[in-house]
């Protein structure tokens, strides 16, 4: 909590160099703006954080991510390539607040609408939830996902959480009901058979075409999802590509 008494919420961006599908894909330029960049605008134009943070490793093939997160204001830590709730714990050390907003790199169409709301959301109430998301359920595009966890939540996951909960931050929270209060925001209708994440080839080809249709800017979800829906063959560039388990990493 802040000197003035108000919570504190601090964007954690979590991004490197490597990737088993798509390596390189953080700094992949979209629409001439490299894809970290797109997350890092729209998390700043969210208008509901008091920090905004990248999350890298100490990996050497980092530094350019490090280098790109300080050009435009972000603050930086660097920590374990694959314990990346470590590095988010290193980021709430750092930079101290009452819950941390989770976003992932190679998700460039992150409206800062569904950023504020989530914020707005918990702000409303801190004290009786500690895990907000827009994917409890999922109704929206995996790519789009906005999470926010409260520090407490966050630290107790660093201590008990062990194998694939480590690289995935939030699973050992969202996955105890029976311990974490968990809440989620939901849309209507439903847009969760969408993917507009970057994680192969194929979504490349769907990302490219959407910035290049919907410009250099951070598009509301309702635009995004609109223009899926209305063109069919956009939405198909990229319909067989299967998530990874959270096993996988």
């Amino acid at each position: 909590m802040g000197h003035d008494g108000r919570v504190r919420v601090t964007a954690v961006v979590q991004a490197r160099m490597g990737s088993t599908r798509l390596p390189g894909k953080v700094l992949r330029p979209l629409a001439g703006r490299p894809v970290l960049s797109w997350v890092l605008r729209a998390a700043r134009e969210s208008g509901s954080l008091d920090e905004l943070v990248v999350a890298t490793s100490t990996l050497p093939e980092d530094d350019a991510v490090e280098e790109l997160a300080r050009e435009v204001g972000a603050q930086v830590v660097r920590g374990p390539a694959d314990d990346v709730l470590d590095r988010y714990l290193l980021a709430l050390d750092a930079h101290p607040a009452d819950a941390v907003v989770r976003l992932t790199a190679d998700c460039p169409l992150i409206d800062p609408a569904l950023v504020a709301m989530v914020v707005a959301m918990w702000r409303a109430a801190p004290a009786s939830v500690d895990y907000l998301a827009t994917t409890s359920p999922r109704s929206l595009p995996r790519g789009l996902d906005v999470e926010l966890v409260t520090a407490e939540a966050l630290r107790r996951a660093g201590r008990e959480a062990t194998g694939h909960d480590r690289a995935h931050v939030t699973s050992y929270v969202w996955s105890r009901p029976e311990l974490f209060r968990v809440a989620g925001l939901v849309v209507t209708p439903s847009a969760a058979d969408l993917r507009v994440t970057l994680d192969t080839p194929e979504d490349a080809a769907l990302l490219d075409a959407v910035a290049g249709l919907l410009g250099d800017r951070a598009p509301a979800w309702r635009e995004v999802v609109g223009l899926l829906r209305s063109r069919g063959d956009l939405a198909a560039l990229n319909a067989a590509v299967v998530q990874k388990a959270l096993e996988e990493g």
